[in-house]
């Protein structure tokens, strides 16, 4: 057992610690949504009035647990539900003006998140770890179940 490796361990360490600090800070600034509707909203802010279908492939959130998240930021106001004008049979997702100031906090405390989980590592340390987690996200996108 010594000798096994535990990249997936640490990785999965590493998300649950982070996840708990993130929503600790977003909580300190007062800013009320979960770490994973965060994951929406970012896809959003990066591209606006988007189908579901696209968010799921944005975060790789599963569509059960998609739909949920989308609910409650529904609910919360900061999105809405949009008819496609090109697709009626396609609902999109769009931003609401309440979203705009979240935004801005939230991407405040994003980067004090960044500067917590790369502290001590240089631009180089960080573009290889960075480049070795591409690497192993496209492993694992690419598992088919054989």
């Amino acid at each position: 057992m010594q000798n096994q490796r535990q990249g997936g361990f640490l990785i999965t360490k590493i998300h649950h610690l982070a996840s708990r600090i993130f929503a600790r800070m977003l909580k300190e600034h007062q800013i009320d949504i979960h770490p994973g509707q965060g994951r929406i909203l970012f896809a959003l802010w990066d591209s606006d009035e988007v189908p579901i279908k696209e968010i799921a492939k944005r975060t790789l959130l599963s569509k059960s647990t998609l739909t949920d998240l989308i609910d409650r930021l529904e609910q919360s106001g900061f999105i809405v539900r949009v008819p496609n004008r090109e697709d009626r049979r396609k609902t999109l997702i769009k931003l609401t003006e309440k979203n705009k100031a979240l935004q801005e906090a939230y991407t405040k405390v994003s980067q004090k998140m960044l500067d917590l989980f790369y502290n001590g590592f240089s631009p180089e340390e960080i573009d290889t770890f960075e480049t070795h987690l591409k690497r192993t996200l496209t492993n694992l996108q690419g598992y088919t179940g054989r």
